[in-house]
């Protein structure tokens, strides 16, 4: 077996199982990540500062070993293979029957299953606003626009490419080696700038041919499998999809010119010339990666997105074709691991070499809403920019700016005046109340439109467009849309001229369009006395802090232009090109990724990690609407990203696949003997965060200098917290040497169970450099499992308050476990139906050999009330006792397998059911309130009497409203002999 393997729990658990496409990930390291291990098999892995080469005879042979061992797997269920992986991760999509999968999520070597789940794209010029162009810009200081990220490619995976727009423009392919890029049939090659080399695909289909690649576009694939063809929209009859790469939602085609798109582009939206624009890297090439799709609705995006599977083809396609970059402005939701399937083929990529920046998500303000988690990725929040702006001065003459392209900006234009009225009052019959609120199509009448009228609209559920689009069809001549709640102001193409204001202005702007005679006139520009402060985090934009793992990890890393982004959007071929206004963290991804390609053109053999800190620690804080710094990292994470000052950062943070594989390890997966755990504060980042602690906590940081210097610390914010930094100087000889620093904190008066903030800064000179800072003191840390013996007896319950005060102490009492005998020899498997009843607190499955020489699998399967397994929990850890343990089970009935995997023989085994239930036998708790003192570990007593002999029992105690609780475990014993 390899020496250390794709994240696996000691218990895994699996989602209900229905009949469905399921992706099925395997134990051993994919081959971008695989150090060696293996008989037989090389290591794969490249080397640090280098590439992985696919070309190389041990890469194919370890990817063919890994192909079949999939084969095997797949085998032993009877399920055909629809799609393998083997290059960032080690998995494959079956079709499978529940019992199927059911099945397989019990094989050993098998780490996980999951549905094949269709996710979603997270939808001034942003690189004015970024400091790029311009005299002293960065452009300038690179050679020049045009030439900026030249050598470097990006893997866009997203909805496609509208080939022909100007911001894709290149020449035709040459023909031959000496040309660079060249194509030989439907292969494209490209010397880059690292010294590798790029060799992707031109894939043709529907309105797309060889000739749409150039010397700009040098790749272009889709994946539809997943999603499957029989899906998607018809180019005629639907929303207009593309059996190709050709772009048909415009999202694809925006996040690439956003990115990498040409120098110099005129920009032009519903007949309005806005001038040009350019891409954040125009010298890069793009190589797209189709794996998202519009469905047959035209009428709902509900069936439109991105399969798993897909995703896992375009990741594992674009690290195969070299590419250097990968934009991925795609989410699922909040995050519920750091590890998740996609997370790990995001893994093998980063091992690869290639920097992934990924969107946040669009399900702000609310915390903890943020995807794309985990450590190896730079997940990006977004932010404003200076946009096009109108004022709606009202009759009673307030007046209010917002966002606009559509009212009228010719110089000198007469402002558009008309009657205001809420459009609650011109609903259509039938119509909901919140659906007239909201403008939704169909949802006013004509006959209540008098002519001249500009109708108030809420912003929320219907597309921002489609408001206007029903207003002009009842007549209405203009619009004010307004946010229901805090969230981004977007100059959309709009029917009629509208101005998008601010949930800030709603009841005021609502509250006079409710009287009589209210009027209204828009006009372009802002004539306010209120400046919009920029850059502002958007209200969309999604929040850590990260709940998963263990939350110690921040996120997002950084936040960059998100609202507003004028870019290429997608057409039909022989159609002219079109631009739009679009926001979301899918627009602000793409910043992050074009200022990757910036820094790879001047800096080839950058790490991923490399790029990352640079970004991070040169950042600056974003603003609140008044103008003064938010300093929230959850929302900003490390701040704005700041090109200006990113080449020269001073400290670097570095970290790669030996330290993430301790990561993993660390928050408890189980990767093998040979990977070291490391406490997930202390991986190497950026950012230094404690998801919870009582006592004082250490963090550990090592940075590597790119310059010579004494660098002094300074701590910023962190209220109620003590924060050291030790050694407080470090100093550097020269570039590249490294230091060690530690960083402690210690709670004075913080809040409890809330999360203190801040941000450490090194200075030398006129160098700074910023990290931000995290730590979440909590009421209690109690000892996870305490066990104590006799039919009599008690056991010492240790605990350590996070605050000076008085704890109350709960129990369930001690349930009796029920006890299962059983014997078998290796390949036997013994099966055991039991009952879970309601209100059980916990049920413990606890599998024990007789003889330790023996290797035992645990597997537990939920049923159905027909029978049919529809979860399943696994313990196979290679040794002789297995567990598997459920906090609040549903009831039912339960399917318990203990299954010999090797014996030397004949063996026996104990398995012992236990549901903790309240009402058992009493355990008693000394004190039952603890007296606590903040960070002084203190213990109680609890204690029992009369229980059977012979018997085990399990019970829980809990803390007060915390969450917490503490396993409490009894053996009895054998009885008394009777004298």
């Amino acid at each position: 077996m390899t020496s250390t393997a794709a994240p696996k729990e000691p218990t895994v658990s699996a989602a209900a199982f229905d009949d469905g496409r399921y992706v099925v990930l395997l134990a051993d390291d994919a081959a971008a990540a695989y150090e060696g291990g293996v008989d037989g098999f090389a290591r794969t892995a490249p080397k640090k500062g280098e590439q992985l080469d696919p070309k190389r005879s041990a890469v194919a042979e370890y990817r063919q070993y890994l192909k079949q061992q999939q084969q095997e797997t797949a085998a032993a269920v009877d399920a055909q293979i629809a799609a393998s992986y083997t290059t960032t991760v080690n998995a494959f999509t079956a079709d499978l029957t529940a019992a199927q999968a059911a099945k397989l999520a019990a094989q050993r070597g098998v780490v996980a299953i999951a549905p094949d789940e269709l996710l979603k794209v997270t939808s001034v010029p942003g690189t004015e606003f970024l400091g790029l162009e311009g005299p002293g810009g960065l452009w300038e200081k690179v050679g020049g626009a045009e030439t900026a990220g030249e050598g470097i490619v990006i893997g866009v995976l997203d909805t496609g490419i509208a080939p022909e727009n100007p911001s894709f423009a290149g020449d035709k392919l040459g023909k031959k080696p000496g040309d660079t890029p060249y194509r030989s049939g439907k292969t494209i090659v490209f010397e880059k700038a690292d010294g590798g080399t790029f060799v992707g695909e031109c894939q043709t289909g529907t309105q797309f041919s060889v000739d749409d690649c150039s010397t700009k576009v040098i790749g272009a694939r889709y994946f539809v499998d997943g999603f499957g063809k029989q899906n998607i929209g018809d180019v005629k009859t639907g929303p207009g999809e593309f059996l190709s790469p050709r772009d048909g939602d415009g999202h694809g085609s925006h996040t690439a010119g956003t990115a990498a798109g040409n120098h110099l582009v005129d920009a032009e939206v519903a007949g309005i010339d806005f001038g040009q624009i350019s891409g954040v890297a125009p010298g890069a090439k793009i190589a797209a990666y189709k794996v998202c799709w519009n469905g047959k609705d035209a009428a709902s995006t509900a069936d439109d997105g991105c399969a798993t599977s897909d995703l896992l083809a375009g990741i594992e396609a674009a690290t195969l074709d070299g590419v250097d970059v990968i934009n991925y402005s795609i989410g699922g939701g909040a995050a519920d691991s750091t590890v998740s399937i996609i997370d790990q083929a995001f893994l093998g990529a980063a091992a690869a070499g290639i920097f992934v920046s990924a969107s946040a998500g669009n399900s702000g303000p609310g915390y903890s809403t943020l995807d794309n988690a985990s450590p190896w990725i730079t997940t990006v929040a977004a932010s404003t920019i200076p946009s096009y702006e109108a004022t709606a001065t009202l009759g009673n003459g307030d007046a209010y700016a917002g966002a606009s392209i559509t009212v009228d900006m010719t110089e000198g234009a007469e402002p558009l005046t008309g009657s205001l009225v809420l459009s609650d009052v011109l609903g259509a019959a039938g119509a909901t109340e919140a659906d007239v609120k909201l403008c939704a199509p169909g949802a006013l009448d004509a006959a209540k439109v008098a002519e001249g009228t500009i109708v108030v609209c809420d912003r929320g559920v219907y597309d921002r467009v489609a408001k206007s689009a029903e207003v002009a069809r009842v007549g209405g001549i203009g619009m004010i849309m307004v946010n229901v709640t805090p969230g981004s102001v977007d100059a959309d193409a709009h029917s009629v001229p509208t101005v998008h204001l601010n949930s800030e202005y709603r009841d005021a702007v609502r509250a006079y369009a409710a009287t009589a005679g209210a009027t209204a006139s828009l006009a372009f520009g802002n004539s306010t006395d209120v400046v919009t402060a920029v850059p502002q985090v958007a209200g969309f934009s999604s929040r850590g802090p990260v709940l998963a793992d263990g939350s110690d990890i921040l996120k997002p890393d950084i936040a960059a232009p998100g609202v507003g982004i004028l870019a290429a959007t997608s057409h039909r071929e022989g159609v002219a090109p079109t631009f739009n206004f679009l926001s979301g963290t899918s627009m602000a991804a793409p910043h992050i990724a074009g200022l990757a390609l910036l820094y790879l053109g001047e800096r080839p053999t950058a790490t991923p990690a490399e790029v990352k800190s640079a970004l991070m620690t040169t950042a600056y804080d974003t603003k609140k609407s008044d103008g003064s710094p938010m300093t929230d990292p959850f929302a900003q994470g490390a701040g704005h990203a700041d090109p200006t000052r990113f080449f020269e950062p001073g400290l670097l943070y570095l970290n790669d696949l030996g330290d993430w594989y301790s990561y993993i390890e660390g928050i408890g997966y189980g990767l093998g003997d040979s990977v070291d755990p490391v406490d997930p504060s202390d991986l190497n980042l950026a950012s230094l965060t404690v998801g919870e602690m009582t006592a004082p906590q250490t963090v550990t940081r090592t940075v590597t200098a790119t310059q010579a210097g004494t660098f002094t610390a300074s701590v910023q914010g962190m209220a109620g917290m003590d924060v050291t930094v030790e050694p407080s100087t470090l100093s550097f000889g020269a570039a590249g040497e490294t230091a060690t620093f530690t960083v402690t904190f210690a709670r004075t008066t913080a809040t409890l169970d809330a999360w203190a903030t801040g941000s450490l800064t090194w200075t030398s000179g006129d160098t700074t450099v910023r990290s931000p800072l995290a730590a979440k003191p909590v009421t209690i840390i109690a000892a996870a499992e305490v066990a104590g013996e006799g039919v009599d007896g008690s056991v010492e319950v240790s605990v350590t308050p996070g605050g000076t005060g008085d704890i109350a102490l709960a129990t369930t009492g001690l349930s009796l476990g029920d006890v299962l005998s059983g014997t078998g020899a290796t390949g036997f498997t013994a099966e055991y139906t039991v009952d879970v009843p309601a209100g059980a607190a916990m049920a413990r499955f606890d599998l024990d050999s007789l003889d330790d020489t023996a290797d035992l699998d645990l597997v537990v399967y939920q049923l159905d009330d027909t029978g049919t397994p529809i979860a399943v929990w696994v313990s196979a850890t290679g040794a002789a006792d297995e567990r598997v343990d459920l906090v609040a089970p549903e009831a039912g009935q339960y399917l318990v397998l203990a299954d010999v995997y090797s014996a030397p023989g004949t063996v026996g085994w104990d398995l012992t059911v236990t549901s903790v239930v309240p009402g058992g036998a009493e355990l008693a708790l000394d004190p039952a309130v603890l007296a606590g003192e903040q960070g002084v570990e203190t213990s109680y007593t609890a204690s029992w009497s009369g229980l059977e002999p012979d018997s085990s029992y399990l019970g829980l105690v809990s803390y007060g409203d915390t969450g917490a609780f503490t396993v409490v475990t009894v053996d009895t014993g054998a009885a008394a002999p009777t004298p």
